[in-house]
């Protein structure tokens, strides 16, 4: 025991330390808006130097100019604005300095709305045109890619949201907020007020969020187990977790999406039909590799074999002299970091917001289902189906119904299939 208490001891000052960080960029964030100003900035650079002396000029609604602004040695560029509203920013190719071109023509302006008292970052793309009009064969292709991409994230998210239901019965509806919590946190460190590098910020981050996960477990889940609560009133207690956290969230954050500093313009490599940024394959071969070590800590480890052992039995294995309480209190705190590492992950690929969880969280749901309640296996696989599924829909339908299509699938598997893809059958009765 006085091992463990050290243990947690370390990490709760990890946590405070980390947490303190992340305050001190909320506040520092908000004072880098410029004291509440609306304004447009950006940072133009090509082949990964800074593009200076590049002129931006902004106009209203009405077509007026209201500012304008040339990039500096350090490519940056800022704007004031009037006041909150619809701008459109353009960029003077004219000034480009020569063998510099827009990689879009069609986004020379930016039309942004603007609240009040934000700043509105802008991307300006610099580098060769992109080509148009990809055969179906060609867009079939990319977006299995992307659907590979985007089924690793699910599935690492999954994991922890199904050991969690297979060892003690939860549903945790508050697993979505450990995604969103594990990418703002990566963002407070990141950004420009606080300058951590961004696989320092999401290492950090995966510890706090770990260390969220058990702190939950052990603080407030484990007493109410005693009690012998309800699967109902369990599920209860994590909805209202969720929104608790979510909505704190919100009020730290702030309701805009945000992009991390590093690695957030890269140009795309081309493999054949496939085009993807380095960004986007180093994100895929850490996401496989972590899914293998993953299912080779279950299977090899001793606290793995413990962990498979409470999910097939509990008793069993608690009267086979295994700690069960602390083999939930270890899937808890490596499931909230893997949630973590997803959301780092996703964060990456598209935009960090404080819905980014939630929104995630039908697609685990249909995953662990899909794959097969309580095993982590089943939540690879049907995290990759899902993935696979919701990007190749995009293909023939719009992408803001792409979920529909995933939800579709599991309906289907679950008619042939009601124990999942890797469940097993049980007699009830």
């Amino acid at each position: 025991m006085p091992n463990a208490r050290v243990l947690w001891a370390a990490v709760a000052l990890i946590a405070v330390a980390v947490c303190s960080l992340f305050l001190f960029g909320a506040v520092h964030a908000q004072d880098g808006d410029g004291d509440g100003e609306e304004a447009f900035s950006g940072t133009l650079r090509f082949g990964g130097e800074p593009v200076e002396g590049v002129r931006i000029v902004v106009a209203d609604a009405a077509g007026e100019a209201v500012g304008e602004a040339v990039s500096g040695a350090d490519g940056k560029w800022r704007i004031a604005l009037p006041g909150p509203g619809t701008y459109g920013a353009t960029i003077d190719t004219d000034t480009l300095p020569e063998g510099v071109t827009l990689r879009d023509p069609a986004r020379r302006t930016l039309e942004v709305t603007v609240t009040a008292g934000r700043s509105q970052p802008l991307i300006f793309a610099l580098g060769e045109p992109v080509a148009r009009g990809p055969t179906l064969p060609e867009q079939l292709a990319q977006a299995v890619l992307n659907g590979t991409k985007f089924g690793l994230i699910i599935a690492m998210c999954a994991i922890g949201l199904s050991l969690i239901f297979g060892l003690t019965g939860l549903i945790n509806f508050a697993h979505g907020e450990l995604v969103t919590l594990g990418a703002i946190l990566a963002w407070y460190l990141n950004a420009d007020t606080v300058g951590v590098p961004l696989i320092l910020a999401g290492a950090l981050a995966v510890l706090v969020a770990g260390a969220a996960g058990g702190g939950v477990e052990f603080s407030l889940l484990r007493p109410l187990r005693a009690r012998r609560l309800g699967g109902f009133q369990f599920m209860v207690v994590t909805i209202g977790l969720s929104l608790l956290v979510r909505h704190v969230l919100l009020l730290l954050f702030g309701p805009d999406r945000e992009r991390y500093v590093d690695y957030a313009l890269q140009a795309e490599w081309t493999f054949g039909p496939f085009a993807a940024t380095p960004r986007d394959l180093t994100i895929m071969a850490l996401s496989a590799a972590i899914l293998v070590a993953v299912a080779l800590f279950l299977q090899k480890a001793h606290t793995g074999k413990a962990i498979r052992a409470v999910a097939d039995n509990p008793d069993l294995a608690e009267s086979s002299g295994i700690d069960v309480d602390r083999v939930i209190l270890i899937v808890w705190v490596a499931g909230a970091a893997l949630a973590a590492v997803g959301g780092v992950f996703f964060g990456s690929v598209e935009a960090v917001d404080w819905l980014m969880g939630f929104r995630l969280l039908l697609l685990m749901f249909a995953a662990v289902v899909l794959g097969g309640l309580g095993t982590a296996y089943g939540a690879m696989v049907g995290g990759l189906l899902i993935g696979l599924v919701t990007e190749v829909s995009t293909v023939w339908a719009s992408p803001e119904i792409k979920a529909v299509f995933a939800l579709g699938v599991l309906v289907a598997a679950l008619l042939l299939r009601p124990q999942g893809l890797l469940g097993q059958r049980e007699r009830i009765g």
